[in-house]
């Protein structure tokens, strides 16, 4: 990843030519978690390799490289929203087009729902990760030998997320909750990879103790599952998850930024030649149809161009 990230700088923005990089990345979720981290990843690379050659890429084109590099240069399946979630961040209604062009709609959320919002989210993590490219591979084999079920899936899921975004607006949880609900009842018939019974086990758990809707984040299987909670008792609910099902629970909270990049001084942090002096954070898609912003959370790498 960090390669491909690297040959597409140069081509893109150096014409052709290299130039000596060391490149150290750290995230803070676990591989497979569906929060959107390895497209946020390649979105932080690239803004960062952009700024150490003096090219500052708009969220649109970073968006659209960050895709091109995992997609088509590492033929990696899967969507495209968590890259422009991470070069845009906030909350927004992403749309796309029969030609490819997607369109990125800011929302306006008033600040006395995102709050609201914010104490009603929780994520829990049982500790097991999936191969999102094979769910995802079994989601795209069921759309093409047009499995009657999974295609009436595929359309419920988009018209909920027309529905979550005007929910919203509005500033309607319990609605975005029942919203949510069913989207996670009409993910898990494009395929039966989604689910299985730890998951399953999980969310019964969340649910007798005060979890009012949920689904899991990224392309299912593992990773983490998203809820909505009745804030009195949300308390309640992460210590039945760990106790019951072990694992970990943690808050979920919103920010308006995307991607962004910030240099330190040579005379606070010595750069030696051939150091990249730049480094990138950038924001993953929590899971929700509407792509909105969340504070990612892994491995750590380094990866060295000789000077």
């Amino acid at each position: 990843m960090h390669v491909a990230v690297y040959r597409r700088v140069i081509a893109e923005f150096n014409g052709g030519t290299p130039f000596p990089l060391q490149l150290a990345t750290q995230v803070d979720a676990p591989p497979g978690s569906g929060l959107g981290s390895s497209s946020a990843l390649v979105v932080a690379m690239l803004l960062t390799t952009c700024a150490l050659i003096g090219s500052s890429p708009g969220p649109y084109e970073l968006a659209r490289l960050a895709w091109e590099i995992e997609r088509v240069d590492l033929g990696m399946a899967g969507g495209w929203q968590d890259h422009y979630a991470a070069a845009f961040g906030g909350f927004n209604f992403m749309e796309s087009r029969p030609n490819g062009e997607v369109v990125v709609n800011p929302l306006r959320i008033r600040r006395e729902v995102i709050a609201e919002l914010e104490a009603s989210l929780l994520l829990y993590f049982g500790g097991v990760s999936r191969l999102s490219s094979e769910v995802i591979a079994d989601q795209q084999r069921n759309v093409v030998e047009r499995d009657a079920d999974a295609l009436a899936a595929t359309h419920s899921i988009c018209a909920e997320a027309l529905e979550m975004k005007d929910l919203l607006v509005v500033g309607d949880i319990p609605g975005f909750a029942d919203s949510l609900l069913r989207g996670w009842q009409a993910k898990k018939r494009t395929s039966t990879r989604i689910s299985n019974p730890a998951i399953e086990h999980a969310y019964q758990v969340a649910q007798s103790s005060g979890m009012v809707a949920g689904k899991v984040s990224g392309a299912g299987g593992g990773g983490f599952l998203m809820m909505i909670v009745d804030p009195r008792r949300r308390i309640e609910v992460a210590r039945s998850l760990e106790r019951e099902c072990g694992g970990s629970v943690a808050p979920c909270l919103f920010t308006k930024g995307g991607a962004v990049t910030w240099h330190i001084p040579e005379s606070t942090a010595p750069v030696r030649r051939g150091v990249a002096d730049a480094v990138a954070s950038a924001l993953g898609n929590a899971g929700i149809l509407l792509c909105a912003g969340c504070v990612l959370a892994t491995s750590h790498s380094t990866w060295r161009v000789p000077v």
